[in-house]
């Protein structure tokens, strides 16, 4: 008995559908790259509902003839290629001739499109993979494409589709990774009526600006490199504004955005021992190589490539970065165009320049404090010095505080690690400026201070949401802070909870929200990049299915709120750190599921010396 069969068309592109298009933000991908492919200098993307009601992108590329309009909806049917060779040579976006067919194939599509030297165009309305009508139009120059009720015919897939500003962050990126490195064309992206981008054709520095906001303009160092495997050119963030996840890294080659574990580590590994552990900075690098170095047909999104030289192109991209951080890093403190005059003016002859005079006590001892003031102290200062210098720790040395902590708003409790053993008995030590160590009944005990405070205050807000709106901290001057577009809508979104811990946040107009009130923890310098650390891993949180908003929201303040590690602190601050941090219910373990301290008993300590 015979049991294959083949496949109607309309189930084998609902399949081919289900490689191509998985939510709306896939079909936003196939339709502006092949915007792009057709030549277009403007393109305009339309969204409502997050792309469950519409996606449309009109452009003003060639535009298709009327035999053209209908080919395109079929399975495989290309322009971009001819034979298998023309597989190592692909410099256009798309080439496999599937997209068009798997949008139409779970969706309601109407095609118009006019090449420029025709007087009439042409207009084809495609449901489910059934032609329903074509016939002539007016219309622009170019094309544009209206992909309505997507998945109507799959109800299943429509019912997997995240929430609106989830699925609207993803259409948002996949803007970014087409808009980004085509800076000479010009992009504008609409979402339920509302203009969330406007850009203009440029250079590269001027669409990152564009995309991200004209901040980035001082966030960024030029990296170039011209070798005969790759040619290199972009931009890399400065130490400075490294972020806690990974967020504004952009690798593209020849035009087209790739993820590639192993060229991204070439930039990373340039800043090690530059940036904090597990800290990210930002890139926006595009290479340069030949079609035939290089395999895009590994993927069905073609995101993934596969390099001949790839562990040269490693080495040539790290090294770039790193002679671009050394050298406009060595400039900034320098100056840029330094003077190379020089101010001299000849003395006058027969003028003899006078001896330098010399002054000394010859009665000084260095073992013996001459000042009065010095002798009710037990040591000098230079011996303090070398104190902290033999310990490898600055905290004998009087520092400035650089951290404030409230007053505990917690009562002790009872804890797994009772009063009477975590009371601390000696005067706490900063050590490296990252690790408290003190005594405690039980015995020592070692505390991360980053940890541990991200642990107080990620309590401390829970706390608060669930007590409904706490009082916050007025600004002496508002501070106003801008987003991209994006972010802008999850702000929007996420002010109601905002509001819970302490912020007062008030849209103030193109992506621009003003901030008058924060939470006592929070400094007003750091407010911008709170609110962006803390949008970007709500968002991440959210991808990844951590489906408690509070929380999410809780621990991403804690992080960006926490004192770091490297930051000296004094006694008090200290002392105040471990009463708080013992007031906690899980006092052991960080927000992030990591130890905050250790205790070595008596016992253990002994065992060390045997």
């Amino acid at each position: 008995m015979d049991i294959i069969n083949i496949l109607p068309d309309s189930v084998a592109n609902q399949i081919a559908a289900g490689e191509v298009v998985d939510r709306p933000a896939s079909a936003v991908k196939e339709l502006l790259e092949n915007a792009m492919d057709a030549g277009a200098t403007e393109i305009q993307l339309i969204i409502k509902d997050a792309g469950r009601t519409l996606i449309q992108v009109i452009d003003n590329g060639c535009g298709m003839s009327d035999v053209d309009a209908r080919l395109c909806f079929e399975r495989h049917a290309t322009s971009k290629i001819h034979r298998a060779d023309d597989l190592f040579a692909i410099r256009t976006m798309g080439f496999r001739g599937e997209a068009l067919a798997s949008i139409a194939a779970v969706a309601q599509v109407e095609l118009k499109t006019r090449q420029h030297d025709k007087e009439l165009g042409s207009q084809v309305v495609i449901e489910g993979s059934e032609v329903k009508s074509q016939e002539p139009c007016t219309c622009s120059p170019g094309t544009s494409i209206a992909v309505k009720n997507l998945f109507f015919n799959i109800p299943a897939r429509r019912n997997f589709l995240k929430k609106d500003s989830i699925e609207l962050s993803h259409i948002e990126e996949i803007f970014k990774r087409v808009a980004l490195p085509n800076y000479k064309v010009g992009f504008s992206f609409y979402n339920n009526g509302r203009l969330l981008y406007d850009l203009k054709p440029g250079n590269f520095a001027q669409r990152i600006a564009g995309v991200f906001g004209s901040s980035f303009n001082q966030r960024l160092y030029h990296i170039e490199e011209h070798t005969e495997p790759v040619s290199l050119n972009g931009y890399i963030g400065k130490k400075e504004y490294v972020k806690r996840v990974r967020g504004e890294q952009y690798l593209f080659v020849n035009g087209r955005f790739i993820k590639h574990p192993g060229l991204s580590a070439a930039i990373e590994k340039a800043y090690t021992e530059l940036i904090p552990e597990r800290t990210y900075p930002a890139y926006f690098v595009m290479l340069d190589v030949d079609p035939q170095r290089f395999d895009i047909n590994i993927h069905p999104t073609k995101t993934e490539v596969r390099f001949i030289d790839e562990s040269v192109i490693f080495s040539i991209l790290r090294a770039a970065t790193k002679k671009s951080l050394g050298q406009y890093s060595l400039a900034n403190e320098l100056e840029f165009n330094p003077s190379t005059e020089i101010d001299f003016t000849p003395m006058a002859k027969g003028h003899l320049p006078e001896s330098p005079q010399e002054s000394f006590n010859p009665n000084y001892n260095p073992f013996y404090a001459t000042h009065e003031h010095e002798k009710h102290h037990e040591y000098s200062e230079s011996t303090r010095m070398d104190f902290a210098n033999f310990f490898g720790s600055k905290t004998i040395v009087d520092t400035k505080p650089q951290i404030a902590f409230e007053e505990n708003p917690f009562e002790p409790q009872d804890k797994t690690l009772s009063a009477t053993t975590t009371s601390a008995t000696t005067t706490p030590i900063n050590y490296l400026n990252q690790y408290i160590i003190t005594t405690l009944k039980s015995g020592m005990v070692v505390i991360d201070q980053q940890r541990a405070h991200e642990r107080i205050l990620y309590e401390k807000l829970l706390s608060r949401t669930n007590e409904g709106p706490t009082s916050a901290q007025q600004l002496l001057f508002p501070v106003n802070c801008r987003f991209n577009a994006s972010d802008s809508e999850v702000l929007s979104e996420l002010i109601p909870d905002l509001e819970r811990l302490g912020f007062v946040i008030s849209p103030l107009g193109q992506n621009t929200f003003v901030v008058s009130a924060a939470p006592h923890d929070t400094k007003e310098d750091e407010l911008q990049n709170i609110l962006e650390q803390t949008i970007n891993e709500y968002k991440n949180n959210m991808m990844q299915k951590f489906n408690d908003r509070n929380k999410s929201i809780c621990l991403s303040l804690a992080r960006q709120m926490a004192v770091r590690s490297g930051t000296a602190l004094k006694v008090e601050e200290m002392q105040k750190l471990i009463a708080d941090l013992f007031s906690c219910q899980a006092p052991d373990i960080s927000p992030s599921g990591k130890r905050t301290m250790f205790i070595m008993g008596e016992q253990e300590l002994k065992e060390r010396f045997k």
